[in-house]
């Protein structure tokens, strides 16, 4: 080894979902939207000035944080945004985590948590779900360096009632307790009521499921002044212009149909809850999904052969090959269209295997 490369910084990335390009395919791997973002994005995006494109935007995102200040009741200076939910969840790591005791979060969550906290240098214990994949809230009433909780979880798909997250919170006041809501609009509980409460809480969200909007990267946290005033001063020392014209613009916009905005996350909540009967009588297995994918194992055919087969059909859904959950695959909810063709190519290979 050469002196220069005893000095990078190894470290395990994290693996995004797959990014498969056929004009044929269903993609069901990342959770994303199958509808539009709200009309007025679309309408935004032809008005934008290419002229504007020269200068630096906002380093506040103001018409982005105005706007999500007016939709969700909360005062501007207790929202910080960020280039979608993983820049935002990064900057809190590096600004709120900084004690010597270890962070906490489920030992089957967002795998993106393992990967700040050992690039950051931050200790972190792994708390086991139960057999149920459930979050047993009695393992977080310990001294710890901060608090990590998907609600609902991925890729377990299982939401905890937001009295068991209020105890969580209330428990821990001498540390950050963050809640990733990155799948609340699906039939979760979020914990923003919680805020005014506990000035420890800080609630992450993001336009990438619930609002269409993955492609414009657009994630946003609320939380105290004094601790939304820390995680801008660690932002502002990393990179004071994280969001761009275009993204600030649209996600504005993207807030103000309501309408819309019901509508589309209703018609995924439908087909969702459609797919979970077709699923049984499939002979799958699944937690009950709060979220925009289901989390699903079969009675007596391997998850990963599963995923292969779908995979040659252009179908791809998401495999993890680890500990606990190496027989179960997270499937994104889809259009009807794309769903019932998942559901055909299932049928018939489980058929020919009878």
């Amino acid at each position: 080894m050469k002196n220069w490369e005893a000095k990078l910084r190894e470290i395990t990335p994290y693996v995004p979902g797959e990014q498969p390009d056929f004009a044929d395919m269903v993609k069901l791997n990342t959770n994303e939207n199958p509808y539009p973002p709200a009309p007025g994005v679309a309408r935004t995006m032809a008005e934008l000035s290419a002229g504007k494109l020269s200068l630096y935007p906002n380093p506040e995102a103001k018409p982005l944080v105005e706007q999500l200040s007016k939709t969700y009741g909360i005062e501007a200076d207790r929202i910080f945004v960020g280039v979608g939910s993983d820049d935002v969840l990064g900057m809190i790591f590096l600004s709120c985590f900084c004690s010597e005791r270890p962070i906490l979060f489920p030992d089957i969550t967002y795998s993106f948590y393992d990967v700040w906290a050992d690039l950051f240098r931050i200790p972190f214990t792994r708390v086991p779900l139960d057999e149920n994949f459930r979050i047993r809230k009695e393992d977080y009433f310990v001294e710890n360096g901060g608090i990590v909780i998907a609600n609902p979880n991925a890729p377990t798909s299982v939401a905890m009632d937001l009295s068991e997250i209020e105890e969580i919170v209330r428990h821990n006041q001498d540390s950050i307790v963050v809640i990733d809501e990155a799948y609340v609009d699906f039939g979760g509980e979020s914990a923003l009521p919680l805020l005014d409460r506990y000035e420890n809480l800080l609630v992450v969200q993001t336009f990438s499921k619930s609002r269409s909007m993955a492609g414009m990267r657009i994630g946003y946290a609320f939380g105290s002044k004094r601790v939304i005033s820390a995680i801008y001063a660690v932002r502002n020392s990393y990179n004071s212009y994280t969001m761009n014209y275009p993204s600030i613009l649209c996600g504005a916009e993207a807030l103000k149909d309501e309408a819309y905005f019901a509508g589309t996350t209703k018609k995924i909540i439908a087909t969702r809850e459609r797919v979970k009967q077709e699923f049984s009588g499939l002979g799958f297995s699944f937690p009950d999904s709060k979220t925009n994918f289901l989390f699903a194992t079969h009675e007596s055919v391997p998850a990963e052969e599963i995923f292969t087969m779908l995979r040659e059909k252009h179908i791809f859904v998401r495999y993890f090959k680890k500990p606990r959950i190496d027989n179960y695959l997270r499937i994104t909810i889809g259009t009807d269209e794309q769903m019932d063709r998942l559901i055909g190519a299932l049928k018939e290979y489980l058929d020919a295997k009878n």
